[in-house]
């Protein structure tokens, strides 16, 4: 079930709750992108706050699908944004619950409400059940998706409106509070817009 119930806190009305079904498998990260990745693909890194291990930020959702064309050239293809839908459960990992941790979540679980400490190593917390790290927090992760409104009923492998204006982004960053970590909260942002809080990890069709 994709989407959060009205009586979840925090919820919003563009999380209809609805049922998703996979038709194909998929990979997606462990991590979030890392600097020393993105480096090794790209030959910079506009991160503000440098570390090897800590996810790119400051980059764009073209900047990421020119990262991925890259990386398609030197590695075996097929690497791309998760879609929407990926990117939830992924994150919810099996948990009907709020979070991939349960209805509630604390500083032990993920990097938010960080003003002053920032952006994390990738990996500084437990990974939820399907062995994922930093699905709640740390940094905003771009999706394939053009943000818009869910269908109703069931949907097969949505890969979600066919234009729209802005990205959309999945799973909270260091600056939030809590409840913008839920696995079901959508945020958006223009594609060529960047910004210290924002990453991505990769997905990969097989």
């Amino acid at each position: 079930m994709m989407g959060s119930p009205l009586s979840e806190p925090g919820h919003k009305d563009d999380e209809l709750q609805h049922q998703v079904v996979f038709s194909r498998p998929y990979f997606i990260g462990k991590y979030e992108v890392t600097q020393e990745q993105w480096e090794a693909v790209m030959g910079d890194n506009p991160s503000q706050t440098k570390g090897a291990k800590l996810p790119v930020t400051n980059i764009s959702w073209f900047d990421c699908q020119n990262f991925i064309s890259k990386l398609n050239e030197k590695a075996d293809g097929n690497y791309r944004l998760p879609t929407e839908a990926e990117w939830e459960y992924a994150c919810r990992s099996g948990a009907k619950s709020a979070y991939s941790v349960g209805d509630k979540i604390t500083k032990n679980d993920a990097n938010y409400e960080n003003v002053k400490g920032g952006v994390k190593p990738v990996g500084n917390y437990k990974p939820n059940a399907f062995g994922l790290y930093d699905m709640h927090g740390n940094v905003w992760e771009f999706c394939s998706d053009w943000y818009g409104a869910y269908s109703a009923g069931k949907s097969l492998d949505p890969m979600g409106v066919k234009n729209g204006r802005d990205h959309v982004l999945r799973g909270g960053s260091f600056f939030v509070d809590g409840l913008l970590l839920r696995s079901s909260t959508r945020d958006f942002v223009a594609p060529d817009f960047h910004n210290v809080v924002i990453g991505f990890r990769l997905a990969k069709s097989n």
